[in-house]
């Protein structure tokens, strides 16, 4: 990392986004069953606490910075608006990736940050993970009065995310309607999930690192 006080900037980047969606429930096509067991629950209780490190555990690889500046009002005014739900799978207790859904607008939910944590890659989790989301996104009208029946559900996502995020999106059954290629600078260096966490060692499920 740079010294503190300075963002070393990588220029000159282009950048590709996605947009995707589906216009009925029936496109969703199902992942896998994952590996292992897991849970998938609603957080119904507002927690700053809970949704900046799910954002900052899941996107720290990946460039996710929008938010790292947030204060906590910013994150509880966020997660009390209607229609705003964070969905966080849980495999033997321990958050392992996480999805968040914005319905503010009258019969379309964005799948607005989605992912897992690094060390739940590569278990079926994802496929699954973006199934579960899906199907709740289209019945996130069922959960509040002001919503209007569901007929969109979108999300996008960029060449800086990771390298399985466009291709899931597509496996479950996400078209794309429009590509955006612009340029941009980004840091030199991904922010990771805290300051000074270093590189990580992505560990197994009994939480020492695989051989």
């Amino acid at each position: 990392m740079s010294r503190a006080g300075e963002t070393r900037q990588d220029p000159g980047v282009e950048l590709t986004t996605w947009y995707l969606e589906q216009t009925d429930a029936a496109q969703i096509q199902p992942g896998r069953e994952p590996r292992v067991p897991v849970e998938v629950g609603r957080a119904e209780v507002a927690s700053p606490e809970l949704s900046r490190f799910l954002y900052t555990a899941v996107g720290g690889d990946w460039f996710w910075t929008d938010r790292l500046s947030w204060t906590w009002a910013q994150w509880q005014d966020w997660l009390t608006r209607p229609g705003v739900e964070t969905w966080v799978a849980s495999v033997r207790g321990t958050p392992a990736g996480y999805v968040e859904l914005d319905g503010r607008h009258p019969g379309a939910v964005e799948i607005a940050y989605f992912g897992l944590l690094p060390q739940f890659a590569g278990l079926g989790l994802g496929g699954h993970l973006l199934t579960e989301g899906l199907r709740r996104a289209w019945r996130l009208a069922d959960r509040w009065p002001h919503q209007t029946p569901i007929s969109r559900v979108w999300v996008h996502t960029c060449s800086l995310d990771g390298p399985a995020a466009l291709a899931n999106y597509r496996a479950r059954g996400l078209t794309a309607y429009r590509t955006e290629v612009t340029p941009s600078s980004r840091p030199a260096e991904t922010p990771g999930p805290w300051p000074g966490a270093g590189p990580r060692v992505t560990p197994g499920l009994t939480g020492r690192p695989e051989s």
